[in-house]
């Protein structure tokens, strides 16, 4: 019977050292839909795939955030209009004024176009090094050619991607600190732009936030509420990114290492993959629940800042309709505006009660030293207090019809999605799937090096029966 392939049962996870594959089925034992599993041995080739890859990626950002500028409403808020890309750039300072009004969408519309020209450099690049470059890159330029079973090269290579993630880490020190500054949603009158003059050095307060406990009101580093504990953390990172890959590069591994990992093309995937997760779900967590480096002027209030907003806008109004908002009790007994909280302070009351941890800009002001300050309540609030409050309790992040933590979503959330929830939800699945991706690859990994993983089994594959297209 003729076949299109070999009938050749198993196929081999890894591609054989010290030749130089082709691209099909019978020289690198990945059919074509493997993608670049067939490009292991190929550094060129590999090459050129990821940089069209990267090409892809920095096209979608230009062409999302033209895309976004072009449908901007500048009498809504950027929440309201399906935003994700804007609000990023807004909150590093770019065309944002007092309170987070967008004032310019030129500076959006300047880095749109500066990522579809850099698109462009990187798609002829990709093109360039997967059709006319050279298969391998170990024999013209030897500095960027690798094996994959060089343990000294393969922690250079980690060095080198170590202190490109730091120097990324001081940009935005820099631009926080002297290159205009940053959008700070706590900055006094309801958030504003400024220089970051005084960032936080201190270890033990930024390493507090490592070694906290991520339950209650804890929040391990998501609990972050300023912008100087923010930059100060940055400029850690930094430091410790640098001062790691200049590690990695100098040194060579130690033998514990060379024996506890698998040092091929596919454990180095796994291990990528495993990274990628668990910076996908603290995203996450960190966009859900955050609304400092989030504000939420941006992306819509969080959850709970969404039930508190409601319970103080309910408070302000029967407050102005003459209710003693100090000592009025809900059915239940308990505080129907305000409680105590289980250690003594006091909270806004009702089924919002169960936020009692959160802390937002715009009703922090109304803080005394035991929780909610009774006499500001009854004097002080502001009128951008008011509105904000007001504003929130109508988007919250909550993808019901109803009620949810004691949020009324229905009446002005019907087809609206927060940019807070898509984010979220978008950073959860994928790091969820790059975990899966991490399981399954690395388990190939070990298995290959181990010497038990044949591959598929392709023997009754129905694409080896068929006849040849030409």
């Amino acid at each position: 019977m003729k076949t299109l392939f070999s009938q050749r049962r198993y196929y081999h996870v890894e591609m054989r050292f010290n030749e130089i594959a082709g691209r099909d089925i019978e020289s690198t034992g990945f059919a074509w839909w493997s993608g670049n599993a067939r490009l292991i041995n190929t550094s060129g080739k590999l090459l050129g795939a990821h940089v069209a890859h990267a090409g892809l990626m920095v096209f979608w950002c230009g062409a999302m955030t033209l895309f976004e500028v072009a449908h901007y409403v500048p009498e809504k808020p950027l929440y309201e209009q399906g935003c994700i890309l804007i609000p990023h750039l807004a909150t590093l300072g770019w065309g944002v004024g007092p309170g987070g009004e967008i004032l310019n969408t030129y500076p959006y519309f300047v880095v749109g176009v500066l990522h579809l020209i850099s698109s462009a450099v990187l798609g002829f690049g990709g093109v360039y090094h997967s059709i006319f470059g050279p298969d391998i890159l170990e024999t013209n330029f030897p500095f960027f050619g690798y094996d994959w079973r060089d343990k000294n090269k393969m922690t250079t290579i980690l060095g080198i991607h170590l202190c490109l993630l730091g120097i990324g880490s001081f940009l935005l020190v820099i631009k926080a600190m002297y290159v205009g500054g940053v959008y700070d949603t706590w900055a006094p009158g309801g958030g504003d732009v400024r220089l970051i003059k005084n960032p936080t050095f201190n270890p033990l307060i930024i390493f507090d936030y490592v070694f906290k406990s991520p339950f209650g009101g804890d929040g391990w580093i998501v609990s972050i509420n300023n912008m100087e504990d923010l930059v100060g953390g940055h400029i850690w990172m930094g430091i410790l990114c640098l001062v790691g890959g200049i590690w990695h590069i100098v040194t060579k591994p130690f033998a514990w290492a060379r024996r506890a990992f698998v040092w091929s093309g596919e454990a180095y995937l796994s291990y990528s993959l495993a990274a990628l997760s668990v910076m996908g779900l603290s995203a996450s967590i960190f966009v859900w629940y955050n609304n400092t480096a989030y504000p939420s002027e941006f992306y819509g209030p969080t959850g709970p800042e969404a039930s508190q907003a409601q319970a103080f806008t309910f408070l302000v109004r029967d407050q102005r309709l003459g209710a003693n908002i100090a000592s009025a009790q809900g059915p239940t007994g308990l505080g129907k505006y305000l409680m105590r909280s289980p250690s003594g302070e006091i909270i806004l009351g009702g089924e919002t009660m169960r936020f009692w941890d959160l802390r937002a800009p715009w009703l922090e002001p109304l803080r005394g030293s035991n929780g909610l300050d009774v006499s500001k309540i009854r004097s002080d609030i502001q009128p951008w207090q008011e509105r904000r409050a007001a504003e929130y309790m109508t988007h919250a992040p909550l993808g019901s019809l109803n009620s949810v933590g004691g949020v009324a979503t229905e009446i002005n959330s019907v087809n609206y999605v927060s940019p807070r929830s898509w984010l979220t939800s978008s950073h959860f699945f994928l790091g969820f799937f790059l975990l899966v991706g991490h399981w399954w690859h690395s388990g190939r990994a070990r298995a290959a090096a181990a010497g038990f993983e044949k591959g598929i089994d392709r023997a009754t594959e129905p694409v080896l029966q068929m006849k040849p297209i030409d």
